[in-house]
């Protein structure tokens, strides 16, 4: 449910990728294909977003993608999305979601994000995590309206516990997500990601971004809880999953220095078998 999540689609960690073909691997074999087709695609946009190549060129590719995308819903797809055609006639994908995901991507090519505002950071995630989220649920089949829904609260839960797992990581490459307004709050007013990470302060920043998660993991929880248990098992585990790391982040604190969190397999597996197997 998140492009991360999904390619991070933020499957982009081994961590998320295991909890995503965990959670898809239960699917039937149609909606399986095709949420690894989303997954595929999210992946690709998030390799060009996150290369290391000029600006230029990444801007070039992800422009190439969106063509693409048109063309595919012209009815004349080119050879990398001609599997494709398929799972958007059955499942009615959106052209619109596709294009959002690429937008979201492309929000970090041009310069490296650093304290967007917090509307910026709301929009991210809606493109993100967000959009790979309404492409999902269309494949999982759940009503129009609860689908987006859970769409909105637990693409945005997924994204910001991405946030939060992977800020060293992200200062790393020079970006900075964490909302100007947070760090404002916190008495932090430079927006340089390696200075943010190691101030003393930063843990007034993320608890309360820690707290916003929980809040849309909690809706999720309340959408998923009304519909057919069948057609929420996949985000429910990515949910739980995500949910346990955010749990385990908040256990270790955000001050410096900070281990990575893990989830322990047992944990993992015990997920799987209450709402895969249950």
């Amino acid at each position: 449910m998140s492009a991360e999540a999904a390619a991070n689609a933020n499957y982009g960690s081994t961590a998320s990728g295991s909890s995503f073909y965990a959670a898809m691997r239960i699917l039937p074999r149609a909606q399986r294909d095709a949420m690894f087709q989303i997954y595929s695609f999210c992946r690709q946009v998030d390799d060009i977003a996150d290369s290391d190549g000029p600006r230029e060129e990444r801007l070039a590719a992800l422009q190439q993608w969106r063509d693409d995308i048109d063309a595919l819903y012209q009815g004349r797809p080119p050879a990398r999305l001609k599997d494709y055609v398929s799972a958007v006639k059955t499942f009615g994908l959106k052209r619109e979601d596709f294009l959002a995901i690429v937008d979201g991507m492309e929000m970090d090519v041009p310069q490296d994000i650093r304290a967007p505002d917090m509307a910026t950071l709301d929009l991210y995630c809606d493109r993100v995590a967000s959009a790979v989220g309404r492409l999902s649920v269309r494949v999982f089949g759940l009503p129009e309206e609860d689908g987006i829904l859970l769409a909105h609260h637990l693409g945005r839960a997924l994204q910001l516990t991405n946030i939060l797992r992977d800020l060293d990581e992200d200062a790393g490459l020079g970006r900075l997500y964490l909302p100007r307004e947070g760090l404002l709050l916190a008495g932090i007013t430079g927006n340089d990601p390696q200075k943010v990470i190691a101030d003393r302060a930063l843990p007034k920043v993320c608890k309360p971004i820690a707290e916003r998660a929980r809040q849309h993991f909690a809706k999720a929880d309340e959408i998923m809880a009304r519909n057919s248990r069948r057609a929420v098992r996949a985000p429910r585990i990515m949910g739980k999953y995500y949910r346990a790391i955010l749990e385990l982040l908040l256990a270790r604190g955000f001050a410096a220095p900070r281990e990575p969190v893990r989830v322990t397999k047992l944990t993992k597996l015990a997920i799987l078998f209450r709402y895969a197997l249950i």
